[in-house]
């Protein structure tokens, strides 16, 4: 017997009749709308909207953007716009270059560690560094390498694990389709975006292992307290 997966709150009665009516919405638009927006605007709850948005985001129907000049105080919004015809023909031609280049490195010796370091080098570039002389405290760095997984498309949720520390998860890979391919590549380079992020910030945890596709929509990264230094040998 087929196992069912866990369905969050509101998800229950998802049906393709309110799936469309989400899509309509974000084609009418002239620009991005909320989760809040489109909840109102389909009479839906916003965890069944946010359920349709992550699968047009997933399938390319559909992309994530931030406010790049916020009208009020605070994080800038979060809005989905859809995807002209023209765009997915494009999005295509990114994705078929991805996997070439997944497949070209996974060929390499030591694709996992190259990946790695490709990673760490792009997560210190999207972190904000603090100012020298700063000490960051482990819920500022976790929030920083929260942000930047949310930028990214992950849509992270922060949680705590059996050992104390902190696990996050991530139910949405935007790589999917090249990760399914190359996981070993792909996989690698979050995990070194991870890693880079919180080394930039000079954290007091480090992102210490990825475990992929734990469920066929989720995968875990745990976060750990580094551990301290050790004194040199004398």
């Amino acid at each position: 017997m087929r196992r069912r997966e866990p369905t969050e709150p509101g998800l229950e009665a998802v049906s393709d009749s309110s799936r469309q009516r989400v899509l309509e919405l974000l084609r009418r638009s002239a620009g991005g709308l909320s989760v809040a927006e489109l909840a109102e605007r389909s009479g839906l709850h916003p965890n069944t909207v946010r359920f349709h948005l992550n699968r047009f985001v997933t399938s390319g129907l559909a992309r994530r953007e931030v406010e790049q000049q916020p009208s009020r105080p605070g994080r800038p919004r979060l809005t989905f716009v859809a995807i002209p015809d023209q765009d997915l023909h494009d999005r295509r031609n990114y994705q078929l270059l991805a996997e070439m280049l997944a497949g070209f490195m996974a060929d390499t010796a030591a694709p996992a560690a190259q990946a790695r370091q490709l990673g760490r080098a792009w997560g210190s570039y999207l972190a904000t560094r603090p100012v020298p002389g700063r000490r960051v405290t482990e819920e500022q760095s976790v929030g920083e390498l929260l942000r930047v997984l949310d930028d990214i498309g992950f849509a992270p949720q922060l949680a705590e694990d059996d050992d104390g520390g902190s696990v996050i998860r991530l139910r949405h890979c935007p790589f999917l389709e090249v990760a399914t391919a190359h996981r070993e590549v792909v996989c690698s380079v979050h995990l070194g975006v991870m890693q880079g992020v919180l080394a930039e910030q000079r954290a007091p945890v480090e992102a210490a292992d990825l475990q992929p596709f734990v469920e066929p929509s989720l995968c875990l990264a745990h976060v750990r307290r580094r551990e301290p230094a050790q004194a040199p040998a004398s």
